[in-house]
């Protein structure tokens, strides 16, 4: 069992906790992910890990309260425990396997919009202890949905905040917060969008008339996280790819979004599901990837 160590809601229906899981504090890396089941009969839920405590042994994780599982984990209480909380699971970030000396050398820009706040703050930290200081911005729909910013900003090089609204920092979308940044004469080596799909879909369609290389990572709906459900299944550069084990992070230029926001619509209803097993055959699901 995995206790919650620490609760809290960061802001309206989006809630953050620190769960006691050593073995996964030990070894995990930014951009990895976790899946956890409050019961031997519950959903699995993916989550990204947002931060890590190795000495204390905990896993910082934030949810959105959208259904009926995260539902049921909004009424655990600190003390309370997970029956399975799996991981590391995915790739690591490729950020980590850079040497600091030339992560330095990088301009590196972060755009993270709603929830996406959390899988990006633990790829900043980790940058920050690096001595390496990366751009980010944050996007949210009002400021009330903001969450992170203190966080963020103790560790970022420059933070900008924007809403859809215009009710805090910049107002519209992220996408005009980057063009207003190279309007500013701002460059950048590449770029990191990690945030509701529709979002990084055009992210990378602006990056790209830009030439700025672009990294997403992808939290399609999962089942098992091998790959085996083909529930994660995209399409990178014309070849089928799985974000559990291939992923979750992919070069956003390659990236079929309107196929992946297509699959996940269709993935809701056990109609939906058996139609894309039909029309994939044998490349819907791929256990390690490469069969």
């Amino acid at each position: 069992m995995y206790r919650i160590l620490k609760k809290q809601e960061l802001t309206t229906n989006i809630y953050l906790m620190d769960v006691e899981a050593k073995r996964v504090a030990k070894s995990c890396q930014p951009g990895q992910f976790v899946i956890v089941r409050m019961d031997a009969e519950g959903e699995r839920i993916p989550l990204t890990i947002c931060d890590y405590d190795r000495e204390k042994g905990s896993v910082t994780i934030v949810f959105q309260c959208v259904g009926a599982e995260t539902n049921r984990m909004v009424q655990l209480k600190e003390g309370d425990a997970f029956h399975d909380f799996v991981g590391p699971l995915g790739c690591p970030s490729e950020l980590v396997k850079e040497m600091p000396e030339e992560l330095k050398k990088k301009r590196i820009l972060f755009v993270a919009g709603g929830v996406g706040a959390a899988p990006v703050y633990p790829q900043v930290k980790w940058l920050h202890e690096q001595g390496v200081a990366a751009d980010v911005i944050v996007g949210s729909k009002t400021k009330d949905l903001l969450i992170l910013e203190k966080e963020m900003e103790a560790v970022a090089g420059n933070l900008y905040i924007t809403t859809d609204d215009g009710s805090y920092g910049r107002s519209g979308m992220v996408t005009q917060t980057i063009k207003d940044l190279v309007a500013e004469r701002k460059e950048y080596d590449v770029c990191i969008a990690i945030g509701p799909m529709i979002m990084m879909k055009f992210v990378c369609l602006l990056t790209k008339e830009l030439n700025l290389p672009t990294v997403v990572s992808l939290n399609p709906i999962m089942v098992d996280g091998t790959g085996m459900c083909g529930a994660c299944r995209v399409t990178v550069d014309g070849k089928v790819k799985f974000a559990c084990v291939d992923g979750p992070e992919f070069d956003g230029h390659g990236v079929n979004f309107d196929e992946a926001m297509r699959r996940q619509t269709l993935y809701k209803t056990e109609e939906g599901r058996a139609a894309l097993r039909l029309q994939e055959g044998n490349t819907h699901h791929g256990g390690c990837g490469n069969c």
